[in-house]
């Protein structure tokens, strides 16, 4: 097999500009939207690759928006959302991270909880939802512990591995420097496991968004979850693909406010894009 000359750069894990990242970006978008609207284009529906009610256009999405506004409270079902995944999933964080720290710094515990953490990681997260019901009835707190339970196995493994990932010369050298273990844990183990940390919160708030979709169904009077149930019901399919589109542009938005502080609060640390 050829080998490239020295010195010679190839295609291979080259890292674009910034600049060129968004361009590359914005232009994967376009290309996207330019097939929507091919596959979509036509008088009538006889006259279009794909038929209306499989996939609407992007005009017929557009005329659909202001109606989830002025008709759906389509605000209202976005802050019910939010506040379910903030609720749920910020418990997850006070409970799931102390204990991943606990079990990254001390390798019994760790040994003790990985079969545990492994089983609740694999349980399908559509059981849930009846035991949560049996549990916790069909109200508000039902969908925060739906998520609670969903996402702390996740924020657990994650906080122990970062801790873990920690080099052991680290340790020994506050250890030489006669440290004693709490100092090891507070001032060397969790500043350093801390950007791993966060940067796994941030990727598990996404897991935690797309999981109320499946709370939403049971006995929500708001909820993105619950117009998307309603739309399928009714036949709007131009809501539907709205509120997907919605759906998307707020996580994508919430992710770039958590890159934002993440890159503030960890300078040093090279933020995934």
């Amino acid at each position: 097999m050829a080998t490239p000359a020295a010195g010679r750069p190839t295609a291979l894990r080259v890292e674009p500009t910034p600049m060129a990242r968004r361009a590359l970006g914005v232009s994967g978008v376009v290309a996207v939207l330019l097939l929507w609207w091919g596959l979509t284009f036509g008088a009538t529906p006889e006259s279009r690759v794909i038929s209306p009610v499989l996939l609407p256009s992007p005009l017929e999405v557009l005329r659909g928006l202001p109606s989830l506004f002025t008709e759906r409270a389509l605000i209202e079902s976005i802050a019910a959302t939010l506040k379910r995944v903030i609720s749920g999933f910020g418990l997850a964080v006070l409970v799931g991270v102390p204990l991943g720290i606990v079990a990254g710094a001390y390798r019994r515990f760790d040994a003790a909880t990985t079969p545990l953490s492994l089983f609740a990681r694999n349980v399908p997260v559509a059981v849930l939802i009846p035991l949560t019901i049996l549990w916790f009835g069909i109200d508000e707190l039902q969908k925060t512990m739906f998520i609670f339970i969903a996402t702390m196995p996740f924020v657990f493994h994650d906080a122990a591995r970062a801790v873990g990932g920690v080099h052991q010369r680290y340790v020994e050298t506050a250890e030489t420097l006669g440290a004693s273990p709490w100092q090891v844990l507070s001032k060397v183990l969790v500043p350093l496991a801390m950007p791993g940390i966060y940067s796994s919160l941030r990727s598990l708030f996404g897991l935690a968004f797309g999981y109320i979709m499946l709370a939403e169904l049971v006995n929500a009077e708001h909820g993105l979850g619950y117009l998307l149930m309603t739309s399928q019901r009714r036949g709007l399919n131009e809501h539907i693909f709205a509120i997907l589109l919605l759906i998307g542009l707020l996580a994508f938005s919430i992710d770039r406010v958590l890159l934002f502080f993440e890159r503030g609060l960890f300078p040093h640390r090279e933020a995934a894009e």
